[in-house]
């Protein structure tokens, strides 16, 4: 029998099990100890392993970077948890300059193993300064492994996989995939911190997506398959490092690839695989590749205009039609943006 669970229930197993198994890992970060318990995903941590083992910190994010340094340098290892990426940026001196070099800087000898949960999302209004992203950012840095599971079995897994890291790495989770549900297993699986993983299969176009990107893309190939067309969807998983086999394996049976990132594209991760689908499929490809992303603007605060900032199925869809020289499909009775009713705030 299947067992089915929630996102937050599988990061919170996660954190969980990791704790009981290993005294050394702890997690601290801003509002991690209060009731909302960053989104349910920490529910019971702190009335199990108490305030020492899980705590909340104020706002010094830089400061608290480097504490979470200090503590992975001496031995233990700390999962530091920010309830928005934006407010990494106060700590991007830490990050790039003391966590992803020190083991470079020290021949090895010294380790960082340091889990960085950042959260993104959308919706409520979170206007321009608690709507990035930013993995294209951590991920140019060496040193950093970036990882953004879509699925609650990956974000289970390859959490274990990154707690028990003997190096850095980002780990980003959109708020509304907190409640999405799939299969996971009881027992702590690790999955690779690298590597895509094809979610759909399909024959005439590829959409390699990003973190949310992924519910967007399978809606969009429930309608499409409706008038006989079918999409692979390969989640990115892992934006560094990044292997581009899976996604190289797809193009060569479908020849049309659409990048739908969940960042600005210009200089974006979309940037990046089309450079290396273009390196190595340039014969193979039937059409010039198209990238998906926020638009060229920062996050407004207005709903409707907010609908217009991010990409969506729709978004995916019409993109497909261009590449097939298809006419547009009547989407009127089609529901979208399906889960966002699901999201009760963080309250």
């Amino acid at each position: 029998m299947k067992r089915m669970i929630t996102y937050r229930e599988a990061l919170n197993e996660a954190i969980i099990g990791e704790m009981r198994r290993d005294p050394r890992v702890f997690m601290y970060g801003i509002d991690v100890a209060d009731h909302k318990r960053t989104f349910g995903s920490g529910n019971g941590i702190l009335e199990e392993f108490g305030n020492s083992r899980c705590f909340s910190t104020p706002l010094s994010e830089c400061s608290m970077t480097g504490l979470g340094l200090g503590a992975a340098l001496s031995g233990l290892r700390p999962i530091h948890v920010h309830m928005r990426v934006d407010f990494l940026i106060l700590a991007m001196n830490e990050l790039t300059n003391m966590i992803a070099s020190f083991s470079y800087g020290s021949c090895g000898k010294m380790k960082v193993p340091m889990v960085i949960r950042a959260v993104i999302g959308r919706g409520w209004g979170q206007s321009w300064q608690h709507s990035k992203t930013l993995h294209s950012w951590f991920a140019h840095i060496p040193g950093l492994k970036v990882v953004m599971p879509s699925r609650p079995s990956d974000a289970k897994g390859m959490l274990i996989a990154a707690i028990r890291d003997d190096n850095p790495v980002i780990f980003i989770e959109h708020r509304w995939l907190y409640d999405v549900v799939g299969e996971v297993p009881e027992e702590a699986l690790t999955e690779p911190l690298v590597g895509s993983r094809v979610i759909h299969s399909g024959k005439d176009a590829t959409v390699l997506a990003v973190s949310w990107m992924n519910v967007e893309a399978l809606q969009a190939a429930e309608v499409l398959e409706k008038h006989g067309i079918s999409l692979e969807i390969i989640d990115a998983r892992s934006i560094s490092p990044f292997d581009d086999t899976t996604i190289i394996d797809s193009i060569k049976k479908t020849g049309h690839l659409i990048v739908a990132d969940y960042d600005w594209i210009h200089c974006g991760f979309g940037a990046e695989v089309a450079t290396r689908v273009y390196e190595k499929c340039m014969r193979i490809l039937k059409s010039p590749i198209t990238r998906i992303g926020f638009a060229e603007a920062h996050c407004p605060c207005s709903r409707p205009l907010e609908v217009k900032f991010y990409p969506s199925a729709i978004d995916i869809i019409r993109s497909v039609e261009k590449k097939l020289g298809l006419s547009e499909i009547d989407l009127a009775q089609e529901e979208f943006y399906s889960y966002e009713k699901k999201f009760k705030g963080p309250f």
